[in-house]
């Protein structure tokens, strides 16, 4: 194949646009907020299961505390029933007296043991409360986290895309002047060869695959017409001559 001097290294020109638009793919796709947002993500899933669950032990401790608070209740007014009776002077049996003395007595126990298990309720619904507030808290903080990376994030996918843009008109109004043959080649080799389809021939060594050619080599490529595409022997890439081919 043959092509004019001027064309191979304008091709040279479009290689450097086309490293320039695959390093600002691989910026877009690992920008280190993707992995930033990733984990705060994870953090706020096990946040919320974590104030879900703290939410629900406080409302079960406060339907616990209704209740019990409710069971001191009813044994404190059937205990100011009973001692009413005992204080109207209607009770005049002694051994009924007794009797109503013992369950006196052991209401006041059980309205003791009730009001115990009231405080302790009281405490675990207090610290439910606690620990809800501090997660809710932990929480929002994590969400504005999130919303920070997101939009220094979004800012430079938009920077990226912008340059991209413009790179890729640069690159095509470039790649139009490039004849057909020699632009559909190096097409070719450069998604055959990792992103890379021509490579300058700098003192005598190919910035393809960065190995230098031997005396043989260097002999052919000196011998070959101006306008001959020649190709590395080791990469096999579109071997462009410069000034500084050391030929």
């Amino acid at each position: 194949m043959n092509a004019a001097p001027a064309d191979q290294n304008r091709l040279l020109d479009v290689q450097a646009l086309d490293i320039r638009l695959n390093q600002l793919a691989h910026r877009r796709e690992n920008l280190p907020e993707h992995d930033e947002i990733r984990a705060l993500d994870s953090d706020i899933a096990q946040q919320r299961a974590l104030l879900v669950a703290a939410r629900t032990e406080e409302s079960d401790t406060a339907r616990e505390q209704t209740k019990a608070e409710q069971d001191v209740d009813q044994v404190r007014q059937r205990a100011a029933r009973d001692q009413q009776r005992l204080d109207s002077g209607m009770v005049t049996s002694p051994k009924d007296l007794e009797s109503l003395q013992s369950e006196i007595a052991s209401l006041a126990k059980r309205q003791d043991d009730l009001e115990t298990v009231v405080l302790d309720i009281m405490e675990r619904h207090e610290a439910a409360q606690a620990r809800a507030r501090e997660l809710a808290a932990t929480l929002e903080e994590l969400e504005a986290r999130v919303t920070d990376a997101s939009a220094r994030r979004d800012a430079a996918v938009t920077e990226i895309e912008s340059e991209t843009e413009r790179i890729s008109a640069e690159r095509a109004e470039l790649a139009a002047t490039i004849p057909a043959d020699l632009l559909k080649l190096y097409e070719k080799l450069r998604t055959q060869q990792g992103g890379v389809g021509a490579a300058r021939l700098y003192q005598r060594r190919c910035e393809g695959c960065r190995l230098e050619l031997n005396i043989t080599e260097v002999n052919e490529v000196r011998a070959a017409a101006p306008d001959e595409v020649v190709r590395c022997e080791n990469c096999r890439r579109i071997l462009v001559r410069t000034t500084d081919s050391g030929l």
